[in-house]
């Protein structure tokens, strides 16, 4: 229904827009940046639990880099390329190569394995015009890219890492119902056929010791390594692929990191590549759909706005909302001088899901009228209005 589309809720909750000027761009709104941000602040606080470091790499790198990666011979088309004078640069479409060279910047240990990086990278890909639909599939988006250079005794657990933060992370986003494919070699790709028998076995082997249940996808991995692939299947019965791991070993060959062994030796790393979200803007969209854009609690980008009945509780209701704001909610009053109804509908028109009523009597007993989504009206004190929300909040 087109009402379900992201981009009508996003209209009505004025979270972003696109223009001719920007094809494939978006422009994030105020309330729409709010909810990006606690998305990403979400995938941080658990990257970092989980033992990732953040780090950032450049958006334009040489050609060489690129060729030697093997991403010039496959995506070559879908790049950005600039003249510098002799050289060509190229946008990055993608996070790996950057983090192997951190990964080469000095000499490395095997007792510095496994070390796992993670970047919010600004990539851009130049997509068929025809091809963009919003949030789904834009020119330029956001990755929740990580990388783990580890040893093969690593992968069972860090694959069963991957799965069990994926599986928390979902559930907090209100998806129960994940399927899982562990897609193969591809017709296209780098690496000797021994080399893809090595990655497969291991990650098959992974993937049973972490419990998946999981479907074979043949020839649909990446050009350099077998993956698994975690589809979530939003309320309306639609699948949409977001999380993936892959183990590669042909990026740490091609661009030449290396470890010193036990015995002094360089040695190759192995290589995992994952993401739980994939793009940023895709899994908005996906979930401004899937919750038709009635966004859980601690979510959404205002959470409760309390609203004057008239103009003589004004000031009472911006001394509320000054109250939840401090408490750390992001709380507004709609002290407009608008009849109740039409500050209900939009708040709900904004995907607000709490809405507090100060009229006389509730200034006059230090109180407010709170409604919570479907949830009755109930009469809090204005001192345990706070501590109430934000209990709420931690669900």
């Amino acid at each position: 229904m087109e009402d379900q589309d992201h981009r009508v809720i996003a209209r009505r909750m004025d979270l972003f827009h696109q223009q001719e000027e920007g094809p494939g761009m978006i422009f994030w709104h105020p309330r729409g940046f709010a909810i990006y941000q606690l998305i990403e602040e979400e995938i941080r606080e658990r990257m970092r639990a989980a033992g990732f470091q953040e780090v950032r790499t450049p958006q334009l790198l040489d050609r060489a880099l690129w060729e030697a990666s093997g991403h010039w011979q496959k995506f070559s088309e879908e790049m950005f390329v600039f003249e510098d004078g002799t050289q060509q640069r190229a946008l990055k479409p993608m996070n790996c190569p950057g983090h192997v060279q951190i990964f080469k910047s000095r000499l490395r240990s095997f007792r510095d394995l496994p070390l796992r990086l993670s970047e919010f990278g600004a990539c851009m890909r130049n997509e068929p015009s025809g091809a963009l639909l919003g949030l789904m599939r834009t020119r330029a988006f956001v990755q929740d890219d990580a990388h783990i250079f580890c040893l093969e005794e690593h992968v069972e657990e860090e694959v069963a890492q991957f799965c069990r933060l994926l599986k928390a992370v979902y559930a907090r986003f209100g998806f129960e119902d994940v399927k899982v494919g562990l897609s193969t070699r591809p017709e296209q790709r780098a690496g000797e056929d021994a080399v893809w028998d090595r990655a497969e076995d291991m990650l098959a082997v992974a993937a049973t010791a972490a419990g998946l249940d999981y479907r074979l996808q043949p020839g649909e991995g990446a050009f350099y390594g077998p993956k698994l692939e975690f589809v979530l299947r939003d309320n309306k019965g639609r699948s949409w692929q977001c999380g993936t791991i892959q183990v590669d070993l042909v990026l740490p060959e091609r661009l030449d990191a290396a470890f010193a062994d036990s015995d002094g030796k360089q040695r190759r790393p192995i290589m995992l590549h994952q993401a739980v979200l994939g793009s940023i803007e895709r899994f908005l969209g996906v979930l401004l759909e899937h919750h038709g854009g009635n966004l859980p609690f601690w979510l959404a980008p205002d959470q409760v706005v309390v609203a004057s009945v008239g103009p003589e509780q004004a000031a009472y209701a911006e001394a509320v909302a000054a109250d939840l704001s401090v408490a750390g909610l992001r709380a507004v009053a709609d002290i407009r001088h608008e009849r109740l109804g039409k500050k209900v509908m939009d708040a709900r028109n904004l995907g607000i899901p709490g809405f507090a009523v100060v009229g006389p009597e509730e200034a006059a007993r230090g109180s407010v009228a709170l409604r919570l989504g479907k949830a009755a009206s109930a009469d809090i004190l204005r001192s345990d209005l706070a501590t109430h929300l934000l209990q709420v909040t931690a669900t």
